[in-house]
């Protein structure tokens, strides 16, 4: 696996090795100790979870949960193409209210890990997207959160225009970025 620091701290796009042949190809795309020792986040996934996008334009974010049961999360595109994003939530950062965006899909096989204290979503750019994830935290209602897709003060490309858009009704009434309770 190769892992590559993005532009916030803490936040790593994981690129898993494929071994390919005639069937086509094995990969291996989690293994504690290389997580660990690359990164050096002990990730105890307790979770795995598991999403499918009939629409092109599906947008799932910007979620979060609140402490105690804040996650981290491992996120890999298991059939189409998704754009995926990040934004640092943490008051106290030198990057706060940055994000940093990457393409997974199941051609490319990329992953990307998100830390606690981070807003995460995505965009489905291909129709039939199945994306599945590993989290840090068990799902909690009561510490569940999210934040505005398209608040223009964090100016997120997400390579779908606003009337592409479909929404659940929690995402469609979030709040912005500047008026969300954050815990972080």
């Amino acid at each position: 696996m190769q892992f590559t620091a993005l532009d916030i701290e803490g936040v790593f796009l994981v690129e898993p090795r494929r071994f390919s042949d005639d069937r086509g190809f094995f990969s291996e795309t989690f293994r504690e100790s290389v997580f660990e020792r690359e990164t050096g986040i002990k990730a105890e996934f307790v979770q795995d979870n598991f999403s499918y996008s009939k629409h092109r334009g599906t947008v799932r974010g910007l979620h979060f949960q609140t402490p105690p049961h804040a996650q981290g999360k491992l996120v890999r595109c298991l059939r189409g193409e998704v754009s995926d994003v990040v934004v640092d939530a943490r008051r106290k950062s030198p990057t706060f209210g940055q994000h940093v965006k990457v393409i997974l899909s199941a051609e490319n096989g990329h992953q990307i890990w998100v830390p606690a204290g981070f807003l995460h979503g995505f965009a489905t750019l291909t129709s039939d997207c199945e994306v599945a994830y590993k989290v840090t935290d068990y799902y909690s209602k009561e510490c569940d959160g999210s934040v505005r897709w398209n608040d223009p003060m964090l100016g997120i490309d997400w390579g779908i225009t606003d009337d592409e858009a479909v929404l659940s009704e929690k995402d469609n009434v979030a709040p912005l970025f500047a008026e969300f309770d954050n815990p972080f």
